[in-house]
This record gives C-alpha cells, structure tokens and sequence, in this order.
C-alpha cells in the first residue's frame, strides 16, 4: 500500500496553495473528501462527535444537492465544508474551462471558498483561476483508504511516523472507502487525540 504526499514540486507549481497546517491554534486538520454519503458520512460524524474531534468535509456538489441533509448536519455539528467540485473532475484530463465551471457550480451549492482539487491534479491554468477567489487545499498524508490492499494496522503504522503538528490528513467518505475508513477512523482519532491534543 502506497502512503503519499503530494509531488514535491507541486508546491513550486502551486505556491499559494495549503500543504499544511500553518496556524498556531489549530493541531492537525484530519479532512474527508468525496462526501457526503448517506450512510457512510453520518458513521463519521457520530465517531467524530464521540471524540469531541472537528474536521473539513470537502464535498462534491452533485452529492450535496443529493443530501442536503447531511451537508446541513456536518454544518449543525461545527465541522467546516470545503468544495471538492460539482462532479469528480481530473484537473489534467479536463479543459480549464470545463473545470473551472465544475468548480464553481460546487462552489454555489457549497458556500464555500475552500477548494481541494480531486486527485490533487489541476494544471497551472486551472490554478491561477482559481487561487483568486478560493483557498487551495492539499495535504502532507493520505493514507489510501480507498485502496484495495488497504490495511489498518499499516496505516497506523505510517500515521505515527508520518504524523506531526502541521498534517493535514485525507480520508474519504464514500463507497470505495466506506468499510476502511470506518475501520482506520477511531485507532487513528486516538493515536492523533495521544499524540496531538
């Protein structure tokens, strides 16, 4: 199984992007991308809500329109909202255009100037659009939860010598991922709340 950050020079290509935490007030930003799913979201906000943990639910927009419910839950429980897009786009397959609207049409229906790009991949272009009115957010680990050789005990693993004050964590709240991450979520919540809170 593959535990990745980002390419190193995507920090070059991408310089006003967030890689990591950099705030003081903060420790750690545990995210979810892909959401929100109508069972598998409201299995993490409950683990969530028994830890007392908040976390960044970047949500595609044709799942928020699907079940607003559950947007307005992860917002009634405190958790921030950030856009994953309408639909799950390939910044390096798509033409700007094309991405740059799918962006913004999950941007109407999120209210959010948060923006993870799926895939981590969007070209130069498509950044520099949309740096001007959004906030773009990567992360420093991604522990693959949606992989099929996934296992939790290596993913704890490479948590503990991954983690530190400034990661930002992806996990995934959907189907592909749904039994892993239900799994991974609540080791990990307490190796982050013995570590890190």
């Amino acid at each position: 199984m593959n535990m990745t950050k980002p390419p190193f020079f995507a920090r070059w290509i991408y310089p006003e992007a967030i890689f990591e935490k950099k705030s003081a007030d903060k420790k750690l930003l545990l995210t979810f991308d892909d959401g929100p799913h109508p069972e598998i979201t409201p299995q993490v906000l409950e683990t969530l809500a028994e830890h007392n943990i908040k976390a960044t639910f970047f949500c595609l927009g044709e799942r928020a329109k699907q079940y607003p419910e559950i947007i307005q839950m992860i917002r009634d429980q405190g958790h921030d909202i950030g856009n994953h897009g309408y639909r799950h786009l390939n910044g390096w397959q798509t033409d700007n255009d094309t991405y740059i609207k799918n962006v913004e049409k999950g941007k109407d229906i999120l209210q959010t100037n948060l923006f993870r790009p799926p895939y981590g991949r969007l070209t130069p272009g498509q950044y520099h659009s949309l740096k001007k009115e959004n906030s773009i957010i990567f992360w420093n680990l991604m522990l693959y939860d949606f992989d099929a050789r996934f296992r939790v005990d290596e993913a704890l693993k490479i948590a503990n010598k991954s983690l530190n004050e400034r990661s930002i964590i992806v996990l995934h709240d959907n189907e592909k991922s749904g039994k892993n991450l239900v799994k991974l979520l609540k080791p990990l919540i307490e190796l982050i709340k013995y570590n890190y809170l």
